[in-house]
């Protein structure tokens, strides 16, 4: 069939379902854009790309169907890259599109140009350059399967001068790749270890989500076992939280509970997850990771397994699958031995850490400091974090998506939250980029516009996405709730400054004269400023109202005391020395 170049490469996307692309408008995708409408694509212009990529990301983690980024060539690419980065490390299936340079200029240093393949090579699981506009359904075809099956972002790179060219070409048909059930013979040792196990756990990872039926087949295979189930850091939504076996979050301001259960382990089943440091550092001053126990390590990527631990059986294969055939292959008394004893300590284990949890309205200092003794007498009426958490899970709708930033604020709420069904948390993961709460809720609102969905960052972090204030309040974008923990600081950098540096605070206070709520109305959207639990529970409720019946986005200033939780790498920080010493004298003028 003939066709031209940017009608072949819009076939191909309505050929594989990508219905939303977000980015920036510029002159090097505009043959393309033009066929969107008509195609049924809708293009989100954002205020800045790094945002359009987390919208991106955030659309496709919350529903599952791929999306796409796509800018100018140059710095509207450039701007991708930390985007770009946190979707691989997020495990979400992107589609990179990178107009580039034209070719009868490139390597001149032209208007624009950059290598941006280089650029992306250790960002992306798999990237391909157009060579020829004959070529051009063929390799967006390989780029967007290669992203579903490795579920990661991929790029096609294509120069600027291929588009409006004419084409004969046979748009190639949408291929999916089957995943692995595992190998027979790790599945069968698995199942083995498993069935005379005395104190197994199950570990479900971001795997447990992305794959299908994966939470349903790790349920039945806990329940069979009576075994507790944790999930690691930031995928609070991999098991549901109503379970008697669920023990909750291990890592970072995690589950004492579950840190608690798997301690004790005899085998670990780590399903779907790579055993990143975050899910297993210690926490709480326990450290919980089982040292004499077999762990067993499933993951799609193989690369990834006995990375960070050492694994009595490695299996490659598909979270769900694997836990169904390791079901299928337990023995008939698996799970028996110790099963009541099991249970009630599970059962009295949560509930301890529950209580203690709805307890905690403060955080501690370290021996040798008083930060947080001076932030409560400095503002005696304000909210602590934990109470401002408090406040909200008394309002937040058990059906609702939320996104939480990084920062230290948002990293103290991890024990709270828990949901009924996966792709219902989104974090910005171990990239760890500031800026990600907003603009990722708005890509799930995107693809769940009937689904009521709340965004968290703290105020250092939401200055970073604040400008997409002024994309968001226009008519064809839906509404949202954000929440943005306002305290004057850079929290965790703040935490580091108390404990490893004498209180020496060097770029960690922030403008008290700036008002993000007032920000939020002069973008057309609704501000309110919270200062007590009350207050802050009362606008959540009357924001999920707004925003579900009248299509208003609210953006809620919670007011903090400057209290800071635990330093998030305690494991990487150490006292500095002085040894020449640093005299203000030295500086030449």
């Amino acid at each position: 069939m003939q066709m031209t170049t940017e009608e072949a490469f819009v076939k191909t996307l309505q050929r594989h379902g990508i219905k939303h692309a977000f980015g920036i408008i510029g002159s090097a995708m505009m043959p393309i854009s033009d066929l969107f409408p008509k195609a049924g694509i809708t293009f989100w212009d954002c205020a800045h790309e790094g945002s359009a990529g987390m919208m991106a990301d955030g659309y496709t983690r919350a529903t599952g169907r791929m999306s796409m980024m796509i800018a100018q060539n140059g710095p509207g690419i450039t701007n991708f890259v930390t985007a770009v980065k946190t979707a691989y490390w997020n495990h979400t299936p992107l589609l990179l599109v990178t107009p580039q340079a034209a070719n009868k200029t490139i390597g001149q240093g032209g208007f624009q140009e950059v290598e941006q393949m280089k650029l992306f090579e250790d960002m992306v699981a798999y990237q391909e350059e157009v060579r020829d506009p004959s070529r051009m359904a063929e390799v967006l075809a390989r780029v967007i399967s290669k992203a579903k099956q490795l579920s990661a972002p991929a790029q096609i790179n294509i120069p600027r001068d291929y588009w409006t060219q004419v084409i004969d070409v046979d748009l190639p048909t949408a291929l999916e790749f089957e995943r692995s059930p595992g190998g027979e013979n790790s599945v069968a040792q698995a199942a083995q270890m498993l069935s005379t196990a005395k104190n197994p756990v199950i570990l479900n990872g971001a795997g447990v989500v992305l794959s299908e039926g994966g939470i349903a087949a790790s349920r039945a295979l806990a329940e069979r076992l009576d075994a507790p189930v944790c999930v690691g850091y930031q995928h609070n939504d991999a098991f549901p939280g109503s379970h008697p076996l669920f023990a909750g979050p291990l890592g970072y301001n995690g589950s004492k509970a579950g840190m608690e259960l798997i301690r004790d382990a005899d085998v670990v089943l780590c399903l779907g997850t790579r055993l990143n440091p975050f899910s297993t550092l210690p926490g709480y001053g326990i450290d919980y990771w089982p040292k004499d126990a077999q762990i067993i390590q499933v993951d799609i990527n193989p690369d990834r397994i006995g990375r960070t631990k050492t694994v009595s059986v490695g299996i490659v294969g598909d979270a769900g699958k694997v836990a169904r055939g390791i079901l299928a292959q337990l023995s008939e008394t698996a799970g028996d031995e110790g099963r009541e004893a099991r249970r009630a300590k599970i059962a009295e284990t949560k509930s301890k850490w529950a209580q203690q949890l709805s307890s905690m309205d403060h955080e501690e200092d370290d021996p040798g400091t008083t930060w947080n003794e001076r932030a409560r007498a400095a503002k005696p009426d304000w909210m602590s974090p934990r109470m401002a958490w408090r406040a909200i899970q008394s309002a937040l709708p058990r059906e609702a998506i939320i996104s939480s930033d990084i920062g230290n604020n948002c990293a103290i709420g991890n024990a709270y939250p828990s949901f009924e069904a996966g792709r219902k948390y989104l974090a910005p993961g171990l990239f760890g980029p500031c800026g990600y709460g907003l603009p990722s809720i708005m890509g799930a609102k995107i693809g769940c516009p009937d689904v009521p969905v709340v965004g968290f960052a703290g105020d250092g972090a939401f200055g970073i996405a604040v400008n997409e204030l002024t994309a968001i309040g226009r008519p064809e974008w839906p509404a949202i709730t954000q929440i943005v923990f306002r305290n004057y600081q850079w929290g965790a950098e703040k935490r580091n400054s108390t404990l490893w540096f004498d209180d020496n605070f060097v770029g960690t206070e922030l403008d008290t004269q700036v008002s993000f709520a007032r920000m939020a109305e002069a973008c057309g959207l609704k501000g309110v400023v919270a200062r007590t639990m009350e207050e802050l529970t009362d606008a959540l409720n009357q924001a999920i109202i707004d925003q579900m019946q009248n299509n208003t986005t609210t953006l809620i200033e919670a007011m903090l005391n400057q209290e800071l939780g635990d330093p998030f790498r305690r494991d990487a920080m150490k006292t500095p020395v002085q040894i020449a010493g640093i005299d203000p004298a030295d500086m030449v003028e």
